[in-house]
């Protein structure tokens, strides 16, 4: 690897993490039983705990890491309805009625989020940034073109459409051959959003055990018995949230998840006049290619984020900061 490129205080740790150190949790016992078991201490897992726990359910959090080890603390921070294929796309897959539901899913979760963090007043640096997403070549400006045009009534989103010569108001490059505005579209830090949400969870009453990753679950009569690290636990339900890292143990969930490696690299501080022409409007940004990159400003505008796909597999962070350079 060309050392040139790394900085004097290069580190291999995410950048969030600067900010917000991993959690340090109170050690308890592992309880006998619960009435609800979430395994993983993710943005799912920690959302369930909040509600089942607030809504007077015995709660237990298992976690293999330490609590948000994971993609939780660990992503680009942008939000969107994350939903790829067009509303065409989905109708000739799933039919035009699960076509919509999924279109009203996806919008409904955007407004959510927001409605959610100034409800529960968790300071993340959440922004209705808008995002800007560029046409890596002339024929997919057109497929952009072409996908405003075919909003299904009824599930119209705010969207603008920014031609080449319109490129510069939003990112300061000729790449791309224009793209389109999604102005609500947003952007947090997820290591604080993850916080805000563990220590929701945990006012909340529910209990979590870091480092006990879940061997074996078995139902038993009315209750699951899951084997742990620490130990076993029944419990009369059980939530799987482990997301990219489920394994084994629930196979029917692992058949139906792909993990896929992505790695983000922060730039050194820049200057604030180059921030502000490479990305004026403080979007979040990301792309028409398959294997799709992703970048935006840090909250403090001093540096930009950059992520990308690297490899199907996970690797080690420093073989990934060459290709991402």
């Amino acid at each position: 690897m060309n050392e040139s490129i790394l900085t004097v205080n290069y580190k291999n740790t995410p950048y969030w993490w600067e900010k917000t150190p991993r959690p340090i949790i109170k050690e308890i016992d592992l309880p006998e039983e619960t009435e609800v078991a979430v395994i993983g201490s993710g943005y799912t897992g920690l959302c369930t705990a909040i509600q089942t726990s607030r809504n007077g359910l015995d709660t237990v959090v298992l976690d293999a890491q330490d609590a948000g080890w994971g993609g939780s603390s660990r992503n680009g921070g942008q939000v969107s309805p994350s939903l790829k294929p067009s509303f065409q796309e989905l109708s000739r897959k799933y039919g035009e009625e699960r076509a919509r539901e999924l279109l009203k899913e996806g919008i409904n979760a955007l407004k959510w989020i927001g409605d959610f963090i100034q409800e529960e007043k968790i300071d993340c640096d959440f922004k209705r940034s808008g995002r800007f997403y560029g046409a890596h070549s002339q024929a997919q400006f057109k497929q952009l073109e072409k996908r405003i045009r075919e909003q299904p009534e009824g599930l119209e989103m705010d969207v603008d459409l920014i031609s080449k010569s319109q490129q510069h108001t939003e990112i300061g490059s000729d790449f791309y051959h224009g793209g389109i505005v999604h102005p609500y579209h947003a952007s947090l830090d997820p290591a604080r959003f993850h916080r805000g949400l563990l220590e929701r969870a945990l006012n909340g009453g529910a209990q979590i055990k870091t480092k006990c990753a879940v061997k074996k679950i078995e139902k038993k009569g009315e209750v699951f018995l899951l084997q742990t690290e620490a130990g076993t636990i029944t419990a009369r339900q059980v939530v799987v949230a482990t997301s990219g890292y489920t394994g084994a143990v629930t196979p029917w969930h692992r058949r139906r998840v792909i993990p896929i490696g992505s790695y983000i690299i922060a730039t050194e501080s820049l200057e604030e006049g180059l921030v502000d022409e490479l990305i004026p409007k403080d979007r979040v940004i990301s792309d028409t290619r398959k294997l799709v990159v992703y970048y935006r400003t840090s909250p403090d505008r001093k540096r930009i984020l950059f992520g990308g796909r690297v490899s199907l597999n996970e690797t080690d962070p420093e073989k990934s900061v060459k290709p991402l350079h």
